[in-house]
This record gives structure tokens, sequence and C-alpha cells, in this order.
């Protein structure tokens, strides 16, 4: 047994998901709470005198009270060494949340009580399906009028195609709410609204069995319709199976409320008795065990300007396995460099702490000058092997950006270069025809907000952006076997090529898609490129 094996085995490593206003960062933040690493949780939303999200680190989301990149997020709790990656719920960022999904180990999904499954988090569950990664679902809100707790199973196994297993059980819901039924224990704990920003009250269980004292708390009525869900829950619904859970075929589901902390460390006790250790990845050389192999990571998100005084890049990384060491050289596999790490830290926010140490399961962010893409490997200096790539997502919205001062080509290349390779936004140029005009495609509008606001506060370039009917983009899947120039298209076709020169097709409809194939027999054409 290695001596960092005990240390690999105590972490846990979960990405959050939902869709916008479910309540997540609430969550989160509630999380931090119990775990010590902040004092007071903040206010997510409101005036500007509020404080933010401990997670939210960049400006425009201070401003407009959205997540637009997802936070790494480490404490201690019970023993066991968290790793929380925290999500944007826009969708307009949805790809963010994609590869940051790709470096966890499990899912919580977050659901609104009064709105179950929405189209967000229909999306992103198809991605933890695709990953076979365990789904954990904290139905929140229930402090507001929710709907029928039976709907809101069946609207989870209905849309999303994942069986359910309730943990525990609501009793009531809005002013009526009394607290959960919890089934391991057969008792009830009730619910009292304590302060927002502190850990959790007093909670009173009563043991189901003694009926009078649990009338007296909660009253008839809910008494009444509490045994009677009790009865249906026990001879309807799915037994719970840890291996079905850890197979990401069966969700547990726990309900309360984060922002008046009911629920919510019972929550976090059940997850991590039934999350995994850090799981073993798969890589051209075949699986990689945590435990037994030497240090390994991939690269799964890029973020530039994260300090302003420094003006620098931080690429983050999942460490899959082994330990890593401040003072060890490692490879990095795509650029065919043994090297040192520069500046290893955890970030908490815009918070940094310089490690000298981490273990599989941790997520790091390095100094990167520039050689790193999303996707990459480390490794050992003895090993070289890589893990599967990540793949980049189709953009849905396309526009031709020009900056307004001419003399600021530079900066502005720069700018529009580095946001690229973080992934936030795919930039393309025409095909062959010497136009130095670029044009930018993003999987969400919003995004095209972000650059616009990104260029002008940290390269001080301002830009004009006129967008593109175009609304399908493919990939040239057999490149090599085709000749772009000849290949004979629809009018609304435009044919460009991205910033490592591979050719790509842009079209206004659908329909052209088949069209084009059809008139150039043995092209292959794909949705989404592998890195």
């Amino acid at each position: 047994m290695n001596d960092y094996t005990e240390e690999i085995n105590r972490r846990r490593t979960f990405a959050i998901i939902s869709h916008p206003d479910a309540g997540k960062t609430t969550l989160t933040e509630k999380f931090l709470l119990y775990g010590g690493a902040i004092n007071l949780a903040g206010s997510v939303k409101g005036k500007a005198t509020a404080r933010h999200a401990v997670s939210d680190w960049m400006e425009i989301e201070k401003e407009r009270g959205i997540s637009v990149t997802s936070s790494v997020l480490q404490f201690e709790y019970g023993g066991y060494c968290i790793n929380i990656l925290d999500t944007p719920g826009h969708q307009d960022f949805s790809e963010d949340t994609y590869r940051t999904l790709m470096a966890a180990d499990s899912a919580v999904m977050v659901i609104d009580a009064s709105k179950g499954v929405e189209a967000q988090t229909r999306k992103l569950f198809k991605v933890c399906v695709m990953r076979k990664i365990p789904i954990f679902t904290f139905i929140n809100k229930m402090d507001r009028d929710a709907r029928d707790t039976f709907d809101l199973l069946d609207d989870i196994e209905k849309e999303l195609g994942i069986a359910t297993c309730p943990v525990n059980w609501p009793i009531g819901s809005g002013k009526e709410f009394k607290g959960v039924y919890d089934r391991e224990k057969k008792c009830v704990i009730s619910y009292a609204d304590t302060e927002k920003g502190t850990k959790e009250g007093t909670a009173t269980e009563i043991p189901v069995a003694e009926e009078d004292r649990l009338r007296a708390q909660i009253g008839d009525d809910a008494a009444d319709k509490l045994l009677e869900e009790i009865d249906l829950l026990d001879g309807a619904g799915a037994d719970f199976d840890l291996e079905a859970v850890r197979a990401g075929d069966l969700t547990p589901v726990c309900f309360g409320s984060a922002l008046t902390n009911f629920g919510v460390e019972i929550f976090l006790k059940h997850f991590l008795q039934m999350t995994t250790t850090p799981l073993a990845r798969k890589a051209d050389i075949g699986l990689i065990e945590p435990t037994q192999n030497e240090f390994s990571a991939f690269v799964f998100k890029i973020q530039a300007n994260m300090n302003k005084a420094h003006r620098d890049r931080v690429a983050f990384m999942r460490i899959c396995s082994g330990r890593f060491d401040a003072q060890m050289e490692v490879r990095h596999v795509q650029g065919g460099k043994v090297m040192r790490l520069s500046q290893p830290q955890q970030i908490m926010a815009d918070d940094r702490k310089i490690l000298s140490e981490a273990y599989a399961g941790d997520i790091i962010g390095v100094f990167d000058p520039g050689i790193f893409s999303i996707g990459d490997t480390l490794c050992s200096p003895r090993e070289k092997f890589q893990y599967e790539g990540i793949p980049t997502f189709a953009p849905e919205h396309f526009a031709r950006v020009r900056q307004i001062d001419t003399m600021k080509r530079k900066q502005f290349v720069k700018g529009i270069e580095q946001i690229a390779q973080e992934g936030a936004i795919q930039i393309f140029q025409e095909f062959n025809t010497g136009l130095e005009e670029i044009i930018v495609g993003v999987v969400g509008v919003l995004q095209f907000d972000v650059l616009k606001y990104r260029l002008e506060n940290e390269y001080n370039v301002e830009i004009r952006l006129d967008s593109l009917p175009y609304e399908h983009i493919r990939w040239i899947g057999n490149k090599d076997e085709v000749d772009i120039g000849k290949l004979t298209g629809t009018s609304d076709m435009k044919k460009v090529k991205d910033m490592k020169g591979n050719p790509l097709l842009l079209f206004v409809n659908a329909w052209s898609v088949g069209m084009t194939l059809d008139r150039n027999k043995g092209l292959v054409l794909t949705e989404f490129n592998k890195n």
C-alpha cells in the first residue's frame, strides 16, 4: 500500500449542477459552512452592498448575480477531504459545465421543488449519463410551496430516465413545511427556520412509531398524510441499491431548504456514505488506477486574468492518480516536454493558497505560460500516455467580430485567442480567402456579452459584433480524404477553419446538412470535435 493511499481514499470530488435559480450556489455555501471553510454564508443575490457568493469571482458575475465560470472549492468534513466543482447554472455557459463534469466523480443535482426538472437540468443530466457518473438529487426550496412529492419523483424518472429512491420524505411545503421523515431511521426530523447564515439549529427527532408525540408535533392532518405516504412509498418505491447508484442508474433523493439550512447536513452525510473514492480513468493504455499509478492529471479548464494585478492564466487540472509534489518534474504529453509546474495552487474563488502537495481526486491550478490546452495530459516523466479527449461542443450562435480601433489589432488578437483557449468561445476564419476577419461561435448568446465585457476590461479593446444567421456547424470527419475547395454545398453554407486549421462548415438551415452530404459522396460530417 502506498503511503498516499489513505489520503486518496478520503477524497470525494463532485460537481453541483442545476437550472439557474434552483439554489445551487446557496447549497454550496452551506456545505462550506459545515466544513468550517467560511464562517458566514454570503448573500448570493441582492444589492451591490450585499456579500457576493463565495464561489463567484469575476466582475461580470458580481454585477449580474450569475455564475459564468466554474469554481473549485475544497473543505474538510467528518474525516473526508471534499472537492466541490461549482458550475454555472445558466444554459449559455453549459459548455464550461460539460468540461467540469469530466473532472468530477459524481454529481449533485439541485432541483427547485416548485418547478421540477427544467430544460438545463435535462441537458446537463445527459452528460452525466454519457459519463455514467452517479447522481445525487437534492430537492430544494421546500420552505416554499412545492409540487406534489410523487409528481416530482415521477418527473425525474420520466424526464431524465433514471430511477429515484427517496432517502427522506417531506412533510408539507411552504408555510406548512413541518420537516422530513428519515426512511432509514424511521423517524421524523422536525423543521425549524434557523438563522440564514449559521449552521443548522437543533432538530427534534421523533420515531414514527410514537404516534402521539408525532401528532402533537406536526398535527393530525400532516400525520395522517405522512403515514399514508409512507405505506405507498414502502410498497411502490425503488429499493435502495448502492451498486445501481454508483452505476448511474438510480438517484438517491433528499428534500430540504438550502436557504433556511434545513436538510443540508442530512444530505451531506448521506451523500458521503454513498459516493465513491476517486475513480479510475480511461487512457490510451487502459485504466489508470488512482492509488496504484504515479502522478497523472488532465487539464479541464483554463482561465485567464483571474488576478488583475498579474494578468495571468491558470490551468485547472484534475489529479487522476498518485501524489503531486510541487518540486517534482512532470511530462506534458501533448507538448512533448518534461517540466516543473509553476505556482501550483488551490483556489477558493479568488483566494489562492500555494500548495506543496496534492493527491488523486484533488483539483489544482497551475500557472500557464500559454502552453496548455483543454484536454492535455500530464504524467510522471517515466510514463507516456494520454487521457481521453474532452469533446468540443458545437456553437449555436455566430457573429463577425471587429475591433473599433484598428490600431489595437495586437491586443484584440491576443485577447480573443486567450479567451478562445479557455473554451468559452470558439473562433473561426474564412477558409482560404486570405481574409483576416474573425467569426466567433458560442453555445449561448450571453457569451457574447462576456466576450465584449472581458475584451474591454481585461485587454482595453472595444469590439463590434455583427450577428450571422448560421445555426448549425459541422466538423469534417475525414478532412484528409476530401478536397474542401471542391465541396459542393448549398447557398446557405459557409466554409471556415478553426484555430488549429481544421475545416468546418456553417449552415443556416438544418436540412442543408443532409443535402450537402447527398451532393458529396463519402463526406463525413460530425457534430462535435474531440480535442
